[in-house]
């Protein structure tokens, strides 16, 4: 993983707060079951990180396949969004 951050042009603050911050997003999502707020802003966020993941891939010009897990992160993260804003 660290090789792709290379890779990326990220240095080693950024893949440590980009791993600091997916983890706290998963935080965020299960405390989300009993704060549905906390889920929503979650959920958004880990869709945000998403995006800016698939605008890197476009940027190093990666193919479509490679940027494809990203899209479908970001498609599910924004679902999980909108489940966690009608709860509240």
């Amino acid at each position: 993983m660290k090789a792709e951050f290379e890779r990326f042009g990220l240095t080693s603050f950024q893949r440590r707060a980009t791993g600091a911050l997916q983890i706290l997003g998963a935080v965020g999502i299960i405390f989300g079951f009993f704060l549905p707020l906390a889920g929503f802003l979650a959920s958004a966020g880990l869709a945000i990180m998403m995006l800016m993941a698939f605008l890197v891939r476009i940027k190093i010009r990666d193919g479509f396949l490679e940027s494809t897990p990203s899209l479908l992160f970001l498609a599910l993260n924004s679902w999980i969004s909108l489940l966690f804003y009608n709860l509240m």
